[in-house]
């Protein structure tokens, strides 16, 4: 069977930074410049975007255009005779599961808030009964596996369509959409009352509290931040490596992705931040900010009804182009594994996947004596804390050495690849940082992920 590759440059660009573009950038980013200090912060967030996560990213890229297949295959294909290194296909794949498995339901959650802000569910309550609407959804397992299951229902009938007609050109447009919605509200954002206030706790470039909390620490978090931001180590950008041609270098789009990745960051600090200040409200992280701070937000402001309906589909778009996106993956192992037809691989994991997200819903109510973490924790953080903890490092350590050593792939091998079409080159005399000093920083950010627990 012919191997269908994007139609276009952009596509490609956009479908691979709809991977790395989800709820991190919005519930996370934000808050964690702010609390580091602003713009100080970001420079150097920047800055291990560009040292760190970018070289694992062209990894994925190189892997998957070499082997025109997906990590169900291409070790295979590109290993040599008598090695191992296909075993890694199985992390990759349960990576990717595990992603949806926990991202499907939370993006049924956003879909259920953009249903809820439309009717002007918010409209005259109190902070305490906005919390209550949160509380009553995680309570509600109907309402959450309704609405999960058509985030799953929608994305698998995008991808049953095909690459091109399906994914590419629906993400072509959620993109488009997202971008322009992004920018409507950050304006709106700024033009309130005391946004400057917002603004210059975000943007000012404040070393005093760079000096205060800890120069390492803030280092140590601009890093996290930008090595878990791309979404790297399971081999979901290697798939789409693997659908593009060699007309263009892998450095350059992989600079693309990381800058739409950054600009989305961004722009979303812009809409939060501004307005957590000109109502005086104290901007939290995680799903708090999401589902109570900022609809408690858009309840005191005029014609919040609107804004808050428009925020939210922001978010489901925002949501649902990375479940596409890794449906997709997700499929395409089916097929490349088993050499069965794009719909019937879709069908089979279709099913597969509506139920393996039931335990992260019912982790919230029916199973919610289940602490797996410790006290207050649900299953949805164990499926958080496996994916993002040990498989993505753990995943991209795996990469680095597999590109980096003989006995794997190999650099000459990477970087003839990389060497393929116009744009920028990958830099040959980053060689040994990325051969000896990159590995080390992954396995830091691993060991760091288990000292978390012990805070």
């Amino acid at each position: 069977m012919k191997r269908e590759h994007f139609s276009s440059r952009l596509g490609f660009i956009l479908i691979t930074a709809a991977c790395s573009i989800g709820l991190g950038n919005i519930w996370r980013f934000p808050y964690v410049t702010g609390k580091y200090g602003g713009a100080s912060f970001v420079i150097f967030y920047l800055f291990f975007l560009v040292i760190l996560g970018l070289p694992i990213v062209v990894m994925e890229f190189a892997v998957g255009r070499a082997s025109q297949r997906s990590t169900a295959l291409s070790f295979n294909i590109l290993e040599p005779k008598g090695t191992k290194w296909h075993w890694f296909k199985y992390v990759t794949i349960i990576g990717n599961y595990l992603l949806m498995m926990f991202y499907t339901v939370i993006s049924g959650w956003l879909l259920y808030y953009f249903g809820e802000m439309v009717k002007g569910r918010f409209q005259g309550l109190t902070s305490s009964e906005v919390a209550n609407v949160f509380s009553g959804l995680l309570g509600n397992p109907t309402a959450m596996i309704v609405c999960s299951f058509v985030i799953t229902f929608v994305s698998f009938g995008i991808c049953t369509i095909g690459l091109q007609k399906g994914v590419e050109r629906v993400t072509k447009i959620m993109m488009s959409l997202l971008f322009c919605l992004l920018i409507v509200l950050a304006v709106r954002s700024v033009l309130l009352p005391n946004a400057e206030i917002g603004l210059r706790y975000y943007l000012y470039p404040d070393f005093g509290t760079i000096q205060k909390i800890g120069v390492p620490e803030c280092i140590f978090a601009a890093m996290g931040q930008a090595f878990f931001t791309l979404s790297i180590g399971i081999g979901t950008l290697s798939v789409f490596g693997s659908r593009i041609d060699k007309s263009h270098s892998l450095t350059s789009n992989a600079l693309y992705m990381g800058v739409l990745d950054t600009v989305v960051a961004l722009l979303a600090g812009l809409i939060i931040f501004p307005a957590c200040f000109s109502f005086g409200v104290e901007p939290d992280s995680g799903p708090n900010l999401l589902f109570i701070t900022l609809p408690n937000i858009f309840n005191a402001m005029s014609n919040g009804r609107l804004w808050g309906s428009l925020f939210f589909l922001f978010m489901v778009f925002a949501a649902i182009t990375t479940v596409i996106a890794v449906i997709e993956n997700i499929v395409t192992y089916g097929m490349d594994l088993t050499g069965c037809s794009r719909k019937k691989s879709a069908s089979v994991n279709l099913v597969l996947l509506l139920l393996l997200s039931l335990p992260c819903v019912f982790g919230f109510n029916i199973w919610k004596s289940f602490e797996p973490l410790g006290r207050g924790t649900s299953i949805l953080d164990l499926e958080d804390f496996i994916l993002s903890n040990n498989l993505l490092p753990l995943g991209s350590l795996v990469f680095l050495l597999f590109c980096t050593r003989r006995y794997g792939w190999g650099w000459d091998n990477f970087h003839k690849e990389t060497a393929i079409g116009k744009g920028l080159p990958y830099p040959g005399f980053a060689r040994k940082y990325i051969s000896f000093i990159l590995p080390v920083i992954v396995l830091i950010i691993f060991i760091s992920g288990y000292f978390s627990l012990l805070k």
